[in-house]
């Protein structure tokens, strides 16, 4: 078969409309935070970005119609209220933009493994390409800032070791041995991603609209910051330093610039992203301890999602993904 006449298969459908939700819930962010940054160098690289994802939505939209799928409506102007005032400091957009930035190139990533399609193929790795700069340009940025947080420094040891006792998982009681690179690795990733989450619960909680959205986002507010407690005691322990917390970064505006349907499903969607970090982190964790902490922060993710979903079906803000076809549905209609 002629690879341009190829067909859709369901997981390239799936990643083409996942890279579309999920894109334009961050392009309104950036959109917004365009409008208040006052650096004009950030404000560049925002700038960049947006032009970027509009260019991958239209080819994304291209896709979609060319085999007939529908668009996504995903999210639009009308998530956005112009003019309202500044919500984040111009640092914490940049972070942000570095954060999301690390989502982007996970999922185009994960798109690519599973596209056969030749023009797919070339798109993802062009999205992994502009991916690939944008980290560049924020942690070049951040660096010059002075905002940019390195991960602990390890000190070299003369020779390779091998593990000699059964101590080496033990992480309890202060019994077992200190923290392997290896881990600290996920460890440090992971407190990142829950130091985004929990600022951007507190302003969104601040400016939420309604009443059960703003009780979540507390909610989340909360699950985020019993994950920093984890993990940082963990790494203090081993008297090593943890990532500080953005949540000055946050002004007092109650005036909400977002609806409450993207500040939520953005809330839902770190919570769901953050569940295959934890999964890595548990995959490489060689000490009890960690394995009992990434057990218990997915388990509580989980309980915080289900919660998410009941709500976003609630008020009927979910977007439903391509689902197979129901043969027993069809076979009723012949």
């Amino acid at each position: 078969m002629e690879k341009e006449k190829l067909k859709l298969t369901s997981s390239e459908i799936g990643t083409l409309w996942g890279e579309y939700v999920n894109g334009t819930a961050v392009d309104i962010i950036n959109r917004y935070m365009v409008s208040i940054i006052e650096d004009e160098q950030i404000k560049a690289i925002f700038e960049d970005a947006i032009k970027t994802f509009e260019k991958q939505k239209q080819q994304i939209v291209t896709f979609m119609e060319n085999d007939g799928f529908p668009v996504p409506i995903g999210f639009t102007d009308s998530d956005l209220f112009k003019g309202k005032p500044r919500l984040f400091t111009d640092i914490f957009c940049l972070n942000y933009l570095h954060i999301m930035t690390l989502h982007g190139l996970l999922g185009h990533s994960t798109s690519l493994g599973v596209s056969v399609r030749e023009d797919l193929r070339y798109f993802y790795d062009s999205c992994d390409n502009d991916g690939k700069k944008m980290y560049h340009q924020t942690i070049d940025l951040l660096l010059e800032k002075g905002s940019f947080q390195r991960d602990p420094l390890f000190y070299p040891t003369k020779n390779p070791e091998f593990v000699t006792t059964q101590d080496f998982i033990d992480g309890f009681f202060g019994k077992g041995r200190k923290l392997a690179a290896t881990e600290i690795i996920s460890i440090s990733f992971n407190l990142k991603k829950s130091i985004m989450a929990k600022t951007l619960s507190i302003a969104f909680s601040q400016v939420a609209q309604t009443e059960e959205v703003k009780k979540f986002l507390t909610y989340s507010q909360d699950v985020a910051d019993g994950q920093i407690k984890t993990f940082s005691k963990i790494m203090q322990t081993d008297n090593l330093p943890v990532p500080k917390s953005w949540e000055t970064e946050v002004t007092t505006s109650t005036d909400s610039p977002f609806s409450d349907k993207l500040m939520l499903y953005h809330i839902g969607f770190l919570f769901q992203a953050a569940q295959n970090y934890h999964g890595a982190g548990l995959a490489s964790a060689m000490r009890t301890d960690l394995v009992t902490a990434y057990e218990g922060t997915i388990l509580k993710n989980l309980l915080l999602t289900k919660k998410w979903y009941n709500l976003m079906v609630k008020n009927k803000w979910l977007e439903q993904p391509p689902l197979a076809p129901n043969r027993t549905e069809i076979a009723k209609e012949k």
